[in-house]
């Protein structure tokens, strides 16, 4: 952090203040140490109270909260999962407004896996802005693997139980296929406080159906690596569109999924995430990395394989806000909610982020309401 949160109470004026839910105009955030401590319009702020005030046209909002983020600032999290890449993957994506993340550990060995919930524990204990992890894998689909190793895919072990389920101080994410698992081991995953989605999956809808049955709320950057919709047989896709109490994360790039597809989404009756699946080129100086053995280019928005597929994204939380809006013909208010609020909601964590409100952690970003560029990101009250 470039500083640390006043202990004295202060205010940020902006032309517009964003909560989550409602746009008010010429408000301010009243912030002491790392809390809210209310929202007021600017010509009710007592005098004496210090006041940093944003340029015209620029909106304060909650911080974005990105829930897949494989890499950042030339670093993959798979590569050595440990504090200081975390932290180097976090500092990278704060430019772009992310106050908060998973970092996300693609389908790898047993071993890796216990050093990056290790990692993690250790780093979230001190780091306000480390949530938990999201494991994308390693229980997963041989038909969708994607850019995961195939050697990796694997049933899972009480070995894997045992670490997932095992009490710690963040949140646990774990994407599966729910046709490779039994319906009870989602049940002990969630009943252990584990958020559990589809993804990497052939999963019939009803197997979709069962797994939501036992507790599964999530969809993994949904369309993508996961069996099409079909006349006879819907698949996944249909179930997340038709659910109320499911959220599924988009890849808003313009690579990823036809903006046709995510207008669909963005009509079902779940509610929507923008995620990043951000690789080591977000915030970083390099345009080539290696992911499983297999060089990545970074090019024209795209990281791609030698053979043209799709890794993972060069996609930060800021542009997919913008690409909501000029993609998607969705609002400001609307696609930021998919990128602070509806996270927080699906985490669990609504009452403590993706809002701004009394009593709520100061994770803030502000940003031009027109070109959706950042200026400044608070977290838990602290300017970057």
């Amino acid at each position: 952090m470039s500083d640390k949160a006043s202990r004295r109470p202060h205010a940020i004026a902006a032309s517009c203040v964003f909560d989550g839910a409602v746009a008010h105009r010429n408000a301010a955030v009243i912030i002491s140490g790392e809390r809210i401590e209310g929202l007021a319009q600017r010509a009710e702020l007592p005098a004496d109270l210090p006041v940093h005030e944003m340029p015209d046209g620029v909106w304060l909002a909650p911080g974005f909260i990105d829930l897949q983020v494989n890499g950042g600032g030339d670093v993959l999290f798979n590569d050595a999962p440990t504090p200081q890449t975390i932290r180097q993957i976090a500092a990278a994506h704060r430019r772009f407004g992310t106050t908060a993340l998973l970092p996300t550990l693609i389908s790898d060995s047993p071993a890796k896996m216990k050093a990056a919930v290790a990692a993690v524990d250790e780093l979230s204990a001190v780091e306000p802005g480390v949530l938990g992890i999201h494991l994308e894998g390693p229980f997963l689909s041989p038909e969708k693997t994607g850019v995961h190793a195939p050697g990796q895919i694997r049933q899972p072990t009480a070995n894997d139980l045992d670490l997932i389920t095992a009490p710690r101080r963040g949140v646990t994410l774990v994407t599966l296929a729910p046709e490779q698992v039994s319906p009870d081991f989602i049940g002990k995953l969630t009943r252990a406080g584990v958020r559990v989605a589809l993804g990497h999956s052939m999963a019939t809808y009803e197997q979709t159906r069962e797994a939501i049955a036992a507790g599964l709320t999530g969809f993994t950057h949904l369309f993508n690596a996961m069996r099409g919709l079909d006349s006879r047989e819907p698949g996944p896709i249909a179930a997340a569109l038709e659910c109320t109490d499911v959220w599924y994360g988009l890849i808003v790039d313009g690579a990823h999924v036809a903006p046709a597809m995510l207008r669909l989404a963005l009509r079902g009756r779940g509610r929507p995430i923008l995620v990043t699946d951000a690789m080591p080129p977000v915030g970083g100086t390099r345009a080539t990395f290696t992911l499983n053995g297999d060089k990545i280019s970074f090019r024209d928005g795209r990281c791609t394989r030698q053979d043209g597929r799709l890794a993972g994204s060069c996609l930060d939380m800021a542009s997919a806000v913008r690409n909501c809006m000029r993609l998607l013909d969705v609002s400001l208010t609307d696609a930021l909610r998919f990128a602070s609020t509806y996270p927080a909601e699906f985490l669990g964590l609504d009452t403590k982020l993706g809002r701004i409100a009394p009593g709520l952690r100061a994770d803030l970003v502000a940003i031009d309401c027109k070109t959706i560029e950042v200026h400044h990101t608070w977290v838990a009250g602290a300017r970057e």
